[in-house]
């Protein structure tokens, strides 16, 4: 695709200038010839007139300004420049390009004042990525700044013949802001298309745009998501979605943001779809348990972030549906990325060395379960020195009123789950804990620990309440040992790993923790904040191990060993490995349960083994992976490995494995999956991306994803062609045309890797 001529000059001197621009530090002249800042350029000269104050010069640069134009100055360039140093006048011919702020502007002919920012031209060209425009006799207004022309046009294209243009008799520029256009016609391939008699654009990201996604899918029909994405001001813009499902029906509803300032960001969801069809998804696998799904199913979102003062933040987050498969069914993108989620008002305020937290999690959606905190008030000191003396101190303290709710059995949707009753409580809880951090030798850090947290819980009430009012008093002590230690290799080189220099840090670490039996056991205690599976191993020091209820007995020590070596590449200090590794040793085998990461029955002298590796033999190579082995048993517990390749910005490609052994921590259901994600950009214009999601465990392919990306000028383009096999019920296959225009993109570049079912819909 042949470049724009206007266009090139104008992207080449928006690259330029900001190095110019370092040699400019105070208000003043810079002259220069071209051949001095740009290679191969003509030589050029200056001759000044002392008597007229005037000066004369060929093949120049001529900058103005303090600190160039972040402060109001300016740059031209020209073949030939007649400049008045006193009155700023300056008279350019000849392949003129001037920068002034953010715009660029060119032209054969341009008289231009580098004082009052006055321009005038015969024809002009004006460019500020990703909107364009051409024009003659240009005018500036100096009293506010804006730029007036006749029988000029406006194009986001950036190429030679623009596809699609608006030419109008009148234009006036605002430099940054906006452009508006009287008698204006849209000319599409050369064919006048539409008639405005005024029109307006804003210069930059913020345009009222529309966005159409047409498509197929089994589960919809044929279908079209309409969005219209507008833009007030700084402080409010939205969009408004109007959808249409074969199979499902119409569905809408508008998105809000509002820019506060000081008082922060909010933003408003609502969406609504009277459903056709609602059952579609419930006789797959995953939901085989689900009752019937109403009609009338629709979202609510509330989200707020702010700091109206100094270490003061305040965030909310609301989260409303109608049931549980409305994100799965309709927001793929936010099932994705939580498909449970929650909703709480949270305020902060911190100090030096203490922090102040609120929060409330109130139960909105009846078919989740979720701990209520109505509301848990914590104080945190972080670690800090006691007076003078070498102990250190900290802790935690909470208190609040708390309701495990489980989903409602009475729900027909979890009719068949047979979830147990609700209960809750009160409870308060106070942690506190000395340290001596010494460091012996000069290399080796030893910080022993002594603590103690006495909790109270009321009564239970409700229908799932059995225990009666208690408290529990846990004593906890322990230290902690580490090390650091390096070697440099400066001569070390290898040219297959692109190592030149390397040096290798090594960080052993022993960690003990004794928590002797709590005064109450878990069991007689209401679970809150209890233990939840993970797949990494967790911590095994207060106030780390943050599960409160589960606090049981422990006995342990945890040896860690981390590994790295670093190289220089490209003059960058990179990482060629860093690997870290952790064991834990039960010294009480079967009596230690703070760290619950493994059934009761199952918790033998040694922990699982844990591996977390990356691997970087080239910058552009990169091995990620993660393990877990379970020395008792001899059982690969997980399994993550991920290779990546990206030799260049043609191709790169991803090719990952990931396995979880079933029920290795109680809970876990098998898993063995092999993707690929692999991207082959064909020139300019084309470009390809392939994904696969192969169950290795039943030899099920079982997502597929097929996308065909085109640039067309004024927008992008790509053709997605989805399967996924839920070996139960029907095949599930989608195909989607998606595009957006260059100057306002629904999705920015690299997002469809991150998260390609946007290119499916929402």
């Amino acid at each position: 695709m042949r470049k724009l001529s206007a266009i090139a000059p104008l992207v080449f001197f928006a690259v330029i200038f900001p190095f110019l621009a370092l040699a400019q530090e105070q208000s003043s002249w810079l002259i220069r010839g071209l051949s001095e800042v740009i290679p191969g350029a003509p030589e050029g000269k200056m001759d000044y007139d002392f008597k007229s104050d005037i000066g004369y010069g060929t093949n120049i640069l001529v900058q103005y300004g303090t600190n160039h134009v972040q402060n109001g100055g300016a740059t031209l360039m020209a073949d030939s420049v007649t400049l008045n140093q006193q009155t700023g006048e300056a008279v350019a011919d000849g392949h003129v390009r001037i920068e002034e702020r953010d715009q660029i502007w060119a032209g054969e002919h341009i008289r231009y004042n580098f004082k009052t920012h006055q321009m005038q031209s015969e024809q002009f060209r004006t460019g500020k990525p990703p909107v364009f425009a051409q024009g003659r006799q240009l005018q500036g207004d100096t009293t506010n700044k804006t730029y007036t022309a006749r029988h000029a046009f406006v194009t986001t294209d950036d190429v030679n013949d623009p596809a699609i243009y608006i030419r109008s008799s009148h234009i006036k520029i605002v430099p940054g802001k906006y452009i508006e256009m009287w008698n204006a016609v849209l000319f599409m391939d050369g064919v006048p298309t539409f008639y405005f008699p005024y029109y307006r654009r804003n210069l930059g990201e913020h345009v009222n745009n529309f966005n159409f996604l047409p498509g197929y899918r089994s589960a919809y029909g044929p279908f079209l998501l309409n969005t219209y994405t507008w833009y007030l001001d700084d402080s409010a813009d939205g969009k408004i979605h109007l959808d249409y499902r074969e199979k499902r029906g119409v569905g809408a509803g508008p998105d809000l943001n509002l820019h506060l300032g000081q008082w922060g960001e909010a933003a408003f969801k609502y969406y609504y779809l009277h459903d056709r069809d609602p059952n579609a998804s419930v006789s797959t696998n995953s939901f085989a348990n689900l009752g019937a799904i109403p009609e009338n199913r629709q979202r609510f979102y509330l989200g707020y972030q702010a700091t109206p003062a100094t270490n003061l933040n305040l965030k909310a987050l609301v989260n409303y549906q109608s049931d549980p498969l409305m994100l799965h069914d309709f927001f793929e993108g936010a099932y994705r990325d939580n498909p449970q989620p929650n909703t709480f008002t949270e305020v902060n305020k911190y100090w030096n060395n203490w922090s102040l937290d609120a929060e409330t999690t109130p139960q909105v959606n009846d078919f989740f379960n979720q701990v209520e905190r109505l509301p848990d008030v914590r104080l945190t000191g972080y670690r800090q020195q006691v007076l003078n003396t070498p102990f250190y101190y900290e802790s935690e303290n909470s208190a609040g009123y708390y309701r495990m709710y489980f989903a409602d059995t009475n729900n027909a949707l979890f009719a068949a789950t047979n979830s147990p009753p609700a209960y809750s409580a009160s409870r308060a809880d106070t942690f506190h804990q000395l340290l001596l951090p010494e460091t012996f030798f000069g290399w080796l850090n030893v910080t022993p620990r002594v603590g103690g947290r006495f909790t109270y819980y009321s009564s239970e009430t409700g229908p799932g309440g059995t225990n009666s009012a208690t408290y529990r008093r846990v004593f906890n002590t322990g230290v902690e040992t580490s090390f650091k230690a390096s070697q440099l290799w400066a001569g070390a080189t290898n040219s297959l790993l692109a190592v030149d220099g390397l040096r290798h840090i090594i960080e052993p670490s022993v960690t003990y923790a004794y928590v002797p039996s709590p005064s109450t056991p878990p069991a007689q205690l209401p679970q809150f904040d209890s233990a939840l599976p993970s797949l990494l191993l967790l911590p095994v020091q207060f106030p780390d191990y943050n599960n409160i209820d589960s606090i049981d007995s422990e006995n342990v020590i945890r040896f860690g060993l981390r590994n790295t070596l670093q190289t220089m590449r490209d003059g960058q200090l990179d990482n060629l490995l860093d690997w870290n590794v952790m064991l834990d040793w039960r010294l009480t085998p079967g009596q230690d349960q703070v760290n619950l990461d493994e059934p009761f029955s199952q918790r033998e002298t040694f922990s699982d083994l844990y591996s977390d590796l990356t691997f970087k033999p080239r910058s552009w190579i990169v091995l990620d992976s993660q393990l877990r082995y379970a020395i008792n048993s001899g059982d690969l517990n997980l399994a993550f490995h991920q290779l990546t390749f990206t030799p260049n910005e043609r191709w790169s490609w991803g090719l990952g494995h990931w396995y979880l052994r079933s029920g290795f921590d109680g809970f876990t259901q098998a898993n063995n999956f092999i993707t690929s994600t692999m991207f082959y950009r064909v020139n300019d214009n084309w470009g390809l991306r392939a994904r696969h999601d192969f169950n290795a465990a039943n030899g099920r392919l079982q997502e597929q994803n097929y996308s065909v990306y085109r640039d067309l000028r004024s927008w992008t383009c790509a053709l997605t062609f989805r399967v996924i096999d839920n070996s139960t019920g029907p095949t599930d296959f989608t195909v989607a045309f998606t595009f957006s225009f260059k100057a306002a993109p629904k999705t920015h570049v690299g997002d469809d890797t991150a998260q390609p079912y946007h290119l499916l819909g929402e």
